[in-house]
């Protein structure tokens, strides 16, 4: 019995050192993400959110894995970001699609579309529908290596910051203005001399007449950036912008370095950083927009029914345009359109009218 017990201990702490030795069964392989993001820190449910993840990343994963965050330009400049994290250069980046528009014409397309779909329909389209599979394949045709994750999402921004009223479309004829993705393409089509800045230089080419108007977000994000101290007619609603959705994008080689579990945590912590942008950015807006009428002087103003309508027109002359030159475009979009096809079943019962469009 003695033999038998000193064997039975013997094989015990054989199989003790043989396990916890195993590189199978070991501690997962930390891995820090350095992601570089086009959005300042500061800036509601956009630089917070990357700071939100951050902060629970490191704890959810018992230190496997990490997230070091680097304010617009401090490592890469926001508009090389996709390029950067495809070579290698950083391992992640955080920014949107739209921003890749000079590198895949129609990218927009997974940020946001004009005249919706909103949140909850989007987010059903990109995890219920083709949306996610869409994404990837679109960086992967176009031969980057990066996995897209999406990470955040706000409702509508504002239609833009004028320093002048518009009462017809012909007030957009020549006007300079800083206008995002497919939005701005429909602004162009109207006449309008349209540019794409980043967040930090909107200011200055307000300033200094570089810019007679511009859109970047929602109220709360617009006012810490300043807008309002020079455009006084703050335009409603956001027809461009109904939802936009954010990304995560990851160098494919770290993504496959990854263990499953790894990956997993990362897709889960994304949809619930999703939940928080929405969330949180919801809760702020209303303050906001009082205080630019109080405080600052600013006029909320609503589009015509007939600016709109001119808006829709060109939008969906866009469309089309894109869909004939981009076969990319043109497979999203009419994937995308079947969706809302069948989701306006839903939507067309189920929603109160609201404001001032009832």
């Amino acid at each position: 019995m003695q033999k038998r017990s000193i064997t039975i201990l013997s094989l015990f702490v054989f199989i003790t050192v043989l396990f916890s030795s195993n590189p199978l069964v070991a501690a997962e392989k930390p891995v820090l993400l350095k992601v570089p993001t086009t959005f300042a820190a500061t800036l509601p449910g956009l630089g917070t959110t990357t700071t939100w993840i951050a902060e629970r990343l490191h704890i959810a994963s018992n230190g496997s894995l990490k997230m070091k965050i680097y304010e617009p330009g401090k490592l890469v400049a926001p508009f090389e970001i996709l390029g950067a994290v495809s070579t290698g250069k950083v391992n992640a980046g955080y920014s949107i699609s739209g921003y890749w528009e000079g590198k895949i014409p129609g990218s927009s397309v997974f940020s946001t579309i004009p005249f919706g779909p909103e949140a909850g329909e989007f987010l059903a389209w990109m995890y219920y529908g083709n949306g996610r599979k869409l994404y990837q394949k679109m960086y992967d045709d176009a031969g980057y290596n990066v996995h897209v994750i999406p990470c955040g999402i706000i409702a509508p921004e504002t239609g833009g910051w004028f320093k002048k009223e518009i009462n017809t479309v012909e007030d957009l004829k020549g006007l300079k203005i800083r206008y995002y993705g497919l939005g701005g393409k429909v602004m162009q089509k109207l006449g309008a001399s349209v540019s794409l800045l980043p967040g930090g230089e909107i200011f200055a080419a307000l300033e200094k007449n570089a810019l007679d108007a511009t859109e970047f977000s929602m109220p709360a994000i617009d006012q810490l950036l300043g807008f309002h101290k020079i455009a006084k007619m703050n335009y409603f609603p956001g027809w461009h912008q109904q939802a936009t959705l954010f990304e995560l994008l990851i160098n494919k080689d770290t993504w496959n370095s990854m263990s499953e579990s790894q990956q997993m945590l990362m897709e889960i912590i994304c949809k619930a950083a999703t939940t928080d942008a929405f969330a949180f950015t919801e809760a702020i807006q209303a303050k906001a927009m009082t205080e630019n009428v109080e405080k600052h002087g600013v006029t909320n103003k609503y589009y015509s029914k007939e600016i709109l309508a001119e808006f829709e027109k060109a939008w969906y002359e866009v469309a089309a345009e894109l869909s004939a030159t981009s076969p990319f475009f043109k497979e999203t979009w009419e994937d995308l359109s079947a969706f809302r096809g069948q989701y306006a079943i839903w939507a067309n019962y189920a929603f109160l009218p609201r404001g001032l469009d009832k």
